[in-house]
Formats: C-alpha cells, sequence, structure tokens
C-alpha cells in the first residue's frame, strides 16, 4: 500500500466560539491529487486552515507523513512538508518578483523525497516568472501572481501543497498552464490538496473528491466514480 501523506481523523475546528468543522476524515496517500468540493460557506477552506493550524481551537488527529501534528505549532507543522496558497495568494507587493521568491528559506523536512526548487527549477515551470523577475509584486498580473504563489511553496521543499482557489478569476491560458504544474508537480511525488469551484478545471486532475457540506463529508469517491457521481454533485454543488 502507498503511504499517506495525510491522514485526517475526526478533525474540529472553532473560530472563536463558533465550531466550523464536525468531524472531518480523509485519508490522500503520498503523489495524489484531492479536490475539497462543496458551496461557499460548507468549510472546504477552513480544513486547510486547520491543517496548519490556523484556525482556533483543534480536536481530532492531523497526521502528516505519519507525524500528529493536531498539538504543533503551523511553524512545526510546516517543518513536516506542508504549504498553504492562501486564495488572497500574499504576494509582496514591494518586493520584486525574484526577490519574493528568495524570501522563503529552504525546510529540512521529514522522510522527504522532495526537496526546495532552485530559482533555475522555478523559472523552468513558470517560464512567466523569469520574464517578470525584475517586476514589483503589484504589476504581474493575476494569473502571475498565483503562479508567483505556488512558487514560494516550492521554494520551501514543502511536498504537501494545499491551494485555495488557485484558478479564481483567470484567463483560460493561465488556467491550463497551472494545469499542467499541478500534473508535473504529481508526476514528481508531490501531494496536493486542492479547493475549488472551477470544476472543469479540477475534475480532470484529481484523484480523489471529497465533498463538504455543513462542516462535514457528506461524499467521498475516487475519479473512477466521477461520471456516475453526476447526479449526486448536481444535487449538491449545482453542477
Amino acid at each position: 500500500m502507498t503511504a499517506l501523506a495525510l491522514e485526517i481523523k475526526d478533525l474540529q475546528a472553532w473560530y472563536g466560539e463558533s465550531h466550523i468543522l464536525h468531524g472531518v476524515n480523509i485519508s490522500i496517500p503520498k503523489g495524489q491529487v484531492v479536490t475539497l468540493l462543496g458551496r461557499n460557506g460548507a468549510g472546504r477552506t477552513t480544513t486547510l486552515r486547520a491543517l496548519l493550524g490556523l484556525t482556533g481551537t483543534r480536536k481530532g488527529s492531523i497526521k502528516v507523513h505519519g507525524v500528529e501534528a493536531i498539538h504543533l505549532p503551523t511553524h512545526k507543522i510546516a517543518h513536516l512538508g506542508m504549504g498553504y496558497c492562501p486564495e488572497e495568494r500574499g504576494i509582496f507587493a514591494s518586493l520584486s518578483c525574484e526577490e519574493n521568491l528568495l524570501l522563503p528559506p529552504p525546510l529540512k523536512v521529514r522522510n522527504s523525497d522532495t526537496k526546495s526548487m532552485s530559482i533555475e527549477e522555478i523559472y523552468d515551470m513558470f517560464p512567466n516568472l523569469l520574464e517578470r523577475k525584475n517586476s514589483p509584486g503589484t504589476r504581474l498580473s493575476g494569473g502571475e501572481q498565483q503562479m508567483l504563489a505556488v512558487a514560494r511553496i516550492l521554494r520551501t521543499g514543502a511536498n504537501i501543497l494545499l491551494l485555495d482557489e488557485i484558478s479564481e478569476g483567470l484567463a483560460p491560458v493561465i488556467v491550463q498552464a497551472l494545469a499542467r504544474m499541478i500534473t508535473t508537480l504529481k508526476a514528481n511525488g508531490y501531494t496536493i490538496v486542492m479547493v475549488e469551484q472551477n470544476f472543469r478545471f479540477a475534475a480532470p486532475l484529481a484523484d480523489q473528491f471529497y465533498v463538504m457540506e455543513h462542516g462535514e463529508i457528506v461524499e467521498h469517491f475516487p475519479a473512477s466514480e466521477l461520471a456516475a457521481k453526476q447526479d449526486t454533485l448536481h444535487t449538491l454543488l449545482g453542477v
């Protein structure tokens, strides 16, 4: 059996007194792409944030490459190999594209077959960033900012990528480039968890689908069952 990159059991999370996640269970083998589907407010982004300890109280179990992380602070979870690309991207506007890439320190990730990507490897994967390496963050297009946000994670050596709505609002040609990036990363052994509203983007890439509603997993199926689940997805998501 393939080792699990992530094993989440009975994950509960709160923002202040608001109980958002109600016992989430997800298992992701190393090297798979998993998509979290659901309507806005279903708890998908909170799930990603909870994995890194960016919510309030958490209960349950989160094992990252077999290491229990539920009680670890965020920086120690990152050292287990997890990187997060939030919906707002978090580009440093006053820094150039290349300065943004040079900012994150490489992590010594435990039990990792991957290593932090060099600047040259980043530019090979993202030729647009090479062309704009001296441009300030504010001058990059939305698609270039999204590429930079993902590339910055790869510079750290993280091998589990949490990607929140990376295709949102981008031109089709950029969305296609991001799809090629995910395919390449998967082939190189990266594990990817995506929150996506763009079903056409996510569907061909994912190995597994989890559907969330009211902070719980209400459907889970492999990519091989996607066609058979269309009616169910239409009911749950309106897709």
